[in-house]
């Protein structure tokens, strides 16, 4: 089973090295405003996290690394992870650029504790990351072994419920099981922040309930101190979005939640 998920870990490395080319450009990232001092953080997590001056951070799964830059702002000591080597360089170079302190290791998520040996007052991850791991259980591990004693963790990330559906036409068509343990393979045009770029996206994936994640984090020792579910989400991501207000994006009828926010501590 290793042997395969290696070689699905490879082409979705390959992809997400050609995301990152795409992405670094895209309206979505914005990386003009970004460079200006705008920060990618969101609402969720800025609320969860408070004040993170004088704290370290390790960020998992953290693409090109705005948001680890964005926590670097506020003050927090970060590391950054992620699977994308063109990702990685690019944060580097951002860092630079900013003169800020964070520090970038490329690795598998799941590797993290083989490349970084210290442990973090916060660990965060957030907007589709989990979909991209076989199974949880060696993450839980993971995030209790990179945290310090009485540390946080805090992850904000699309709904299981929105993977259930395929979204390559305009009616999104429900066809993955909630709990499936099958993999999910997907071949198309263009990406989420770019849906009419031609680069192709070969992507493998995995579904998982919120009790998956529960347990995941909970037999590896941490203590959940909560969970939210919201039909909202800060990303114009799936088809037909509306925007509301408050600038976040629901779908039309709101049938069921589009994100959750998970808060839990290392005990």
């Amino acid at each position: 089973m290793m042997e395969t998920n290696k070689n699905y870990f490879e082409t979705n490395k390959a992809t997400w090295n050609n995301k990152v080319k795409v992405h670094s450009k895209s309206d979505m990232y914005n990386m003009e405003a970004f460079k200006k001092g705008k920060s990618s953080l969101m609402p969720y997590e800025l609320r969860a996290l408070g004040d993170v001056s004088g704290k370290s951070l390790l960020h998992l799964q953290c693409h090109f690394g705005q948001d680890t830059l964005s926590w670097s702002r506020l003050g927090a000591k970060c590391t950054g992870v992620d699977l994308s080597d063109e990702g990685i360089k690019l944060a580097q170079r951002l860092n630079k650029e900013f003169e800020l302190n964070a520090e970038f290791v490329c690795c598998n998520v799941l590797d993290t504790s083989q490349h970084v040996k210290e442990t973090f007052d916060i660990v965060f991850t957030s907007y589709g990351v989990i979909g991209w791991l076989p199974d949880l259980k060696p993450w839980g591990k993971m995030i209790a072994e990179r945290l310090k004693p009485g540390g946080t963790f805090f992850m904000v990330e699309f709904h299981p419920i929105v993977w259930m559906f395929d979204y390559l036409d305009d009616t999104p068509i429900m066809k993955y099981g909630y709990m499936q343990d099958e993999v999910i393979y997907e071949e198309y045009e263009g990406t989420y922040a770019n849906q009419d770029s031609k680069m192709i996206s070969r992507e493998y994936g995995w579904n998982h309930g919120l009790s998956e994640v529960i347990n995941a984090l909970t037999e590896a020792g941490l203590r959940i101190e909560y969970l939210n579910e919201f039909d909202e989400s800060p990303y114009d991501v799936l088809p037909n979005l509306i925007q509301t207000d408050s600038g976040m994006y629901v779908t039309k009828d709101k049938l069921y939640p589009l994100i959750f926010s998970l808060k839990a501590k290392k005990v």
